[in-house]
């Protein structure tokens, strides 16, 4: 799906150059070259949120696993 979305958003901004030459509007930056970039990059940035977020996610879980633990063996030690 996330590739989907990203050739989606290639394809957009590849007619949007169509579009801008078909007017008569140019940007020396402005390539397929660049549109080609910016999409790898997006998906590459993407990606390592999403990564990021697991992580942190996953370890946040496996603490907050652990305090659980440690409270419910404390409780028991208790009784």
């Amino acid at each position: 799906m996330k590739k989907d979305i990203f050739t989606l958003l290639g394809g957009f901004l590849t007619a949007l150059l169509f579009f801008f030459g078909t007017v008569g509007i140019s940007f020396d930056w402005f390539t397929t070259e660049s549109i080609n970039a910016f999409v790898i990059v997006i998906s590459a940035l993407t990606a390592l949120v999403v990564n990021i977020y697991a992580v942190w996610k996953n370890t946040h879980f496996i603490q907050g696993l652990k305090a659980w633990l440690r409270k419910k063996e404390a409780k028991k030690q208790n009784k």
